[in-house]
């Protein structure tokens, strides 16, 4: 299917499969940037010299696969409607610079959407690696297994001092950023996360939004990577993370049990109160449908909710952004008619949803 499947199906395969803690834990990502040798960086090379980049990745490794990474195909940035290269980046295949590119930027992506390769970001190869859950060190070894794979054909720039040489001078040495996307609603409710994050960045890592830098916490989900890459190994650049992560589970789940043991009551009624926006709204904006979603996720995982899977969330936090909605509908639409369509979209989805229960 290709193109097809990733512009049209709002979940990713591999999202579907449940991992490690993976009811505060959403994914593990590691991206490993590298650069081709005698070849200028993104950022100052020709027009010709992007280009004889993008011509030699089509050329061998387009319909290729490694092991269990089926059929990458290619997709070239500039053959993309406006609309779905937001929603490739919605889908977290691309990212938004890459998507903002105009005759140079294209990307390797497998079936199954769990391996993206970015050509010609702010890097030449930029290649991203999902898994469910908390599986950072399962992550970081196929992500090497991959990296060796397209070394066989890519002549990386390395430097024996100074490691992998990147355009962006924090990625310089392992090039890797390592992230885990977690949703910590318990935490956000009673107002400690705002004061964990000063406390992380501390430790070498940085809190962002769902797409990343400069993006916002929507429906209380938090990426938590690495700011660091030169002078520390892999290895220990992924201990760090996973110390942080563990820690921010134990305190979630702490949090989740004080507020059912203490405001029982009024946890529920929040939780149903989210749901009842969710199946009855006729206009609902892409924020509110965000932390809904992120109260009714909370109700599922602890047990108040129970006609309802978790996978319809994790596909309607994709299906109702705004480029994957008009992608949906088939056209453009202002933003007061993607609020409409959004909250029919919601409730048709979750009507099918209960009708499936019984």
């Amino acid at each position: 299917m290709g193109l097809e499947q990733f512009i049209n199906e709002a979940i990713s395969p591999w999202l579907k499969q449940d991992g490690p803690d993976s009811d505060i834990v959403m994914s593990s990502r590691i991206r490993l940037a590298r650069n081709i040798e005698q070849i200028p960086f993104p950022i100052v090379a020709s027009q010709d010299e992007l280009e004889g980049v993008l011509h030699f990745v089509q050329n061998h490794f387009n319909h290729q696969s490694f092991e269990h990474y089926k059929n990458l195909e290619f997709v070239q940035i500039n053959e993309l409607t406006t609309t779905e290269k937001q929603v490739l980046v919605e889908k977290h295949l691309i990212s938004p610079h890459l998507a903002n590119k105009s005759n140079d930027g294209a990307a390797l992506i497998s079936k199954s959407e769990q391996l993206s390769i970015m050509i010609n970001e702010e890097d030449h190869v930029r290649m991203q690696l999902y898994f469910p859950g908390l599986q950072l060190e399962k992550a970081l070894e196929e992500a090497f297994q991959i990296d060796d794979w397209l070394e066989e054909k890519l002549d990386y720039a390395f430097d024996e001092h100074r490691g992998y040489l990147t355009s962006c001078p924090t990625n310089v040495g392992t090039g890797m950023r390592a992230s885990v996307m977690m949703h910590l609603p318990a935490l956000s409710m009673t107002q400690k996360m705002n004061q964990m994050i000063p406390a992380i960045n501390q430790l070498g890592l940085v809190v962002r939004g769902i797409y990343g830098e400069g993006s916002e916490a929507l429906g209380n989900i938090f990426q938590i990577s690495n700011q660091i890459t030169l002078g520390r190994s892999e290895q220990d650049i992924i201990e760090n993370l996973k110390s942080v992560v563990q820690k921010l589970i134990e305190q979630e789940r702490h949090a989740r049990a004080v507020l059912m043991d203490q405001s029982e009551l009024a946890l529920e009624d929040k939780v149903y109160r989210s749901y009842g926006v969710l199946e009855r709204s006729r206009i609902i904006e892409s924020k509110e449908t965000a932390t809904c979603l992120s109260d009714v996720q909370l109700g599922i995982d602890l047990g108040i909710i129970t006609n309802i899977s978790k996978s319809i969330l994790n596909e309607l936090m994709v299906l109702t952004q705004p480029a994957f909605l008009q992608q949906y509908a088939g056209k453009t639409l202002a933003p007061q008619e993607r609020d409409v369509f959004r909250a029919s979209l919601i409730r048709e989805r979750l009507t099918l949803e209960q009708k499936e229960e019984f």
